[in-house]
């Protein structure tokens, strides 16, 4: 099917991770972990054109200066993966808008590669199946499978295993963007080393407490906030001492409960209502926080029209 003159508009969520486990170092260096993701309504949007060859540039309200735009970004990493598998030789000038903080927990390169797969599967006329897709996806990273279901969803494994989880009604979130990255490697290095310290043993295989399940089903903001946990909270705190102030700040002004997303160094505030939220967001912009209102669960990577 040719694809000359086409462009394709994809859009895909940001994520927080409601619940984080994380099991025993394995030998091969990575630890099996039991989460639950929620998407949310805070997208990144992907523009593909039919062109001769690969490329990709960004823009966004988020700076992208210092994104890299050859083969080291997911995006370029996700196309030539289906390039590959597919067999075909078509390219594509892709442009994405950047809306979910960069290197903060909550997936936005995932949100980009899922998109990526979407939109040239789409330009290009492959037709590639759904599971195929997830399968690529899980190959580029453990979060791209939820960004292309979205929704709410258990993960096992490295995460890329999914189950979907019974979601009543919408939760509102306040997500607070610090101005320091964390690598998500130095954060797991670091939980290894607290744990070894402290000599508590850790499950090989981690599991999702029933409580998040139970608070989702229900739709109680209240019941959700205290089923938050995250593994790797600590570790992500001890790195950055400066996560600890923000937590007690979003608690001091309204939120429910809140955590550090995924590695960090983002974090996520669960409001009781709209107001709440609209409040607490205030309230952080004070503190000259960069503070993003988003509510979840919201739509995997689609199609625009």
């Amino acid at each position: 099917m040719g694809a000359a003159g086409r462009r394709v508009v994809v859009r895909a969520p940001g994520k927080v991770n409601l619940l984080m486990r994380v099991g025993a170092l394995q030998p091969d260096g990575y630890h099996d972990v039991a989460t639950v993701y929620q998407a949310l309504a805070l997208t990144e949007e992907l523009q593909a054109e039919a062109d001769d060859r690969l490329s990709l540039t960004f823009s966004g309200p988020i700076s992208t200066v210092g994104l890299p735009v050859d083969r080291s970004n997911i995006v370029l990493r996700a196309a030539h993966l289906l390039q590959a598998r597919s067999g075909t030789r078509a390219g594509a000038r892709m442009h994405v808008v950047k809306r979910v903080p960069i290197a903060g927990g909550m997936g936005g390169g995932s949100a980009d590669a899922a998109a990526a797969l979407v939109a040239l599967d789409a330009l290009w006329g492959l037709g590639t199946g759904r599971e195929d897709l997830l399968a690529l996806g899980a190959e580029l990273g453990a979060d791209v499978p939820f960004a292309m279901t979205g929704g709410t969803a258990v993960g096992t494994g490295r995460g890329d295993r999914l189950a979907p989880v019974l979601t009543t009604g919408a939760f509102h979130w306040v997500i607070a963007v610090t101005d320091q990255g964390l690598s998500t490697p130095a954060v797991y290095a670091e939980l290894d080393v607290l744990r070894q310290r402290s000599g508590e043993p850790v499950e090989a295989v981690p599991v999702v407490d029933p409580a998040v399940l139970l608070a989702l089903r229900s739709g109680d903001p209240g019941e959700l906030a205290a089923a938050l946990h995250n593994d790797l909270q600590a570790a992500a705190v001890h790195l950055r001492p400066g996560l600890a102030d923000l937590l007690e700040l979003g608690r001091r002004n309204g939120a429910l409960g809140g955590l550090v997303s995924g590695s960090g160094p983002t974090v996520a505030f669960l409001a009781a209502d709209l107001d709440a939220a609209l409040s607490l967001q205030i309230a952080l912009s004070a503190a000259r926080f960069t503070a993003l209102r988003a509510t979840g669960p919201a739509a995997g990577a689609r199609i625009l029209p």
